[in-house]
């Protein structure tokens, strides 16, 4: 069974009984019943002479009574936070209780506040208030409004952090006088609402709250809002149009009149600034810009110490470090005509900082320990085939619904994003990244900024094994075999020639010394290239959340530094200084010197640390910045998709 809608009224009158404004030490009783005696019998009364202030016995004056109800350490106090109205209330119902009736209280309030009281009608009683010109019903479930039940009185109407979709239900009787309208944190959705703040229902209108709903149609709302002439102060910040690039300066030009846009004064600058803008509305693109960068990143654990010196059969080793983030994309088939991705580097990072050309560009596994089976890219089966190697490959996939299937599986925190460069251990890493990420779903964008992102640092390492030779009576082998072959074929005829051509031993030696070095260096390359890589292992060092509802609020960037805590530990600290320390001593020093100067590097060091050890947490620099013109110039290099 369905509990009955609570009205305005009854939340009035129920606030009004939990005044108690008829119990002690209000209204009227044996502690103040010489006071409201009858007529006739206050006048046999006082014949009987007494001294002015006596009171009966058991009866409390005035003043007494105030004391209780005035006391902040009074068990009849009122509650921290209650109204000048309710204070009012109940010292008159001590002094004059009598008047406390129910035409008095419609007549007695102008401002009626019913805040978080889970009321969701405004009924027809709300009528009898004669007076009333302020109507404060913000945090209720109120869905809808019958307009005539409002008094024709009302100036100030306040509906904050309801469940209201439109304002049409507004507009079928307003009130007339109305010179305030407050609906932000409502669920205000679609194009039409800007054809609900014109003059023609809001004529006296000086303020208007819109704030945090999902307007999306800003050439709409300007021109809607121009019709109010007496229009003074406007919010619309955290509505999904205060989000595109020319938001402030296309309705400081729109809306001539504006004192206060958001909460910040107009200046006469900003009118200088974007005047003329508001006439290029037709080419408005809808979309935000926003601005990824990461800066250093610092107290990351160097966690090749831990590992053994590799054989001449592997594994070889090799760890880098990223950051990711989590961003909104675009739903399929609303992106521009470049598809689906709709971010775009800035300032692409050198690729020279890149570990080398064998590291996938792709994450394609999640758990440390289980190294063997995982997902490899297409690019990858096709190096391993090149390469030989006889490790099965994994089937690669078919289709975008196979990855989709797949990636659900793995942590989304690991995936690097757009541009995302590799980068080797470091005291201080610099990533270098910065990325524009260009939306046209501002609703969902919205909704992003409200949630916040994400951002994780993370270990890739990667172990490398000396390439299997292929068998002979493989395709691939027989290929290679023939191509040696060749090789080695042109590179003995060139030897030839350049023995006829030279003469001398000396030159001689010279000329066959050269060709060894080369010949060394090939070998060198060739081990390079004939390294096979298991599947990334990767490992989440910090991660942790970024709010980022101050771009909603007005704010143009949001900059933190991420703070993980202590990685590193003493004895990786220890490692990490005698393996720098040990590169850094001369290969002529003689091996006794050379112990001793080790030894007494590592004592120092380790008296060091453990007089004073204080690692660096794990941090990360990470700013997202708002893009907005800060001029009509600017704003129009922007206007065009």
């Amino acid at each position: 069974m369905e509990t009955p809608a609570l009205t305005v009224s009854a939340a009035v009158w129920e606030h009004l009984r939990k005044l108690c404004l008829h119990e002690f030490p209000c209204g009227t009783g044996s502690w103040n019943k010489s006071r409201f005696l009858p007529q006739t019998y206050r006048a046999w009364r006082e014949l009987i002479p007494r001294e002015e202030d006596a009171v009966g016995p058991g009866e409390e004056t005035v003043d007494a009574l105030l004391g209780l109800v005035c006391s902040p350490h009074s068990p009849w106090a009122l509650l921290e936070g209650s109204s000048a109205e309710d204070r009012f209330l109940r010292e008159l119902a001590i002094q004059n209780p009598l008047m406390l009736k129910d035409s008095f209280f419609y007549t007695y309030f102008r401002s009626l506040r019913v805040v978080d009281k889970q009321v969701s009608l405004v009924d027809k009683d709300l009528l009898k208030f004669v007076k009333l010109e302020e109507l404060v019903l913000s945090a209720n479930q109120i869905k809808e409004i019958d307009t005539t039940n409002l008094p024709p009185t009302l100036k100030v109407l306040e509906l904050y952090g309801n469940k209201m979709t439109s304002m049409e239900c507004l507009c079928s009787h307003p009130p007339p006088r109305l010179q305030h309208l407050g609906l932000g944190h409502n669920k205000l959705l679609g194009p039409l609402e800007s054809l609900y703040v014109t003059s023609d229902y809001w004529p006296n209108l000086i303020s208007l709250d819109l704030s945090f709903n999902d307007l999306t149609d800003l050439q709409g709302m300007v021109s809607g809002l121009r019709t109010l002439q007496r229009l003074r102060l406007l919010v619309l910040q955290g509505n999904p149009l205060a989000l595109v690039p020319c938001y402030r300066g296309f309705i400081i030009d729109g809306l001539s009149g504006l004192c206060v846009l958001d909460d910040i004064t107009v200046a006469p600058s900003e009118k200088h600034l974007f005047r003329g803008l508001s006439h290029s509305g037709d080419l408005l693109a809808h979309e935000a810009r926003l601005v990824v960068t990461v800066g250093h990143v610092r107290g990351v654990l160097d966690s090749s110490v831990l590992d053994p010196e590799p054989g001449p059969q592997g594994p070889f080793i090799t760890y880098s470090y990223y950051v990711t983030y989590e961003f909104v994309e675009d739903e399929e088939g609303e992106g521009d005509e470049y598809g689906r991705v709709l971010a775009e580097i800035v300032k692409p990072p050198p690729s020279t900082e890149q570990l080398g050309e064998d590291i996938p560009k792709e994450p394609i596994k999640e758990a440390e320990d289980s190294v063997g089976s995982g997902l490899a890219s297409q690019s990858q089966s096709r190096e391993l085939e090149e390469s030989g190697a006889s490790a099965p490959l994994p089937r690669p996939m078919d289709s975008a619904e196979e990855q989709a299937k797949l990636r659900p599986r793995l942590d989304p925190r690991l995936w690097p994003s757009p541009g995302t460069v590799r980068k080797p251990w470091s005291d201080v890493i610099p990533c270098n990244y910065e990325m524009q990420h260009v939306l046209k779903d501002l609703v969902r964008l919205k909704a992003f900024l409200l949630s916040g992102t994400t951002v994780t640092i993370v270990e890739e390492k990667i172990l490398s094994w000396p390439a299997v030779p292929p068998s002979p009576n493989s395709p691939s082998a027989a290929k290679k075999g023939k191509g040696e072959k060749d090789k080695k074929g042109k590179e003995k005829d060139k030897e030839e020639k350049n023995k006829k051509g030279k003469d001398g031993k000396d030159k001689a030696g010279k000329g066959e010394k050269e060709p060894a070095k080369e010949q060394k260096g090939s070998k060198k390359k060739e081990l390079r290239k004939d390294l096979r890589q298991d599947p990334p292992v990767l490992r989440v060092l910090g991660s942790g959340p970024v709010d980022l509802e101050p771009l909603l609020s007005g704010e143009p960037f949001v900059s933190t530094v991420c703070n993980f805590g202590v990685v590193r530990t003493l004895e990786t600290d220890r490692l990490t200084l005698y393996r720098n320390s040990k590169k850094k001593k001369s290969e002529k020093a003689k091996n006794a010197a050379l112990k001793a100067r080790k030894s007494k590097t590592k004592l120092s060091a380790a008296s060091v640390y453990e007089s004073d050890y204080r690692p660096d947490p794990l941090t990360v620099e990470i700013q997202i910045q708002l893009i907005q013109g800060h001029s009509t110039e600017e704003a129009l290099r922007m206007l065009v998709p």
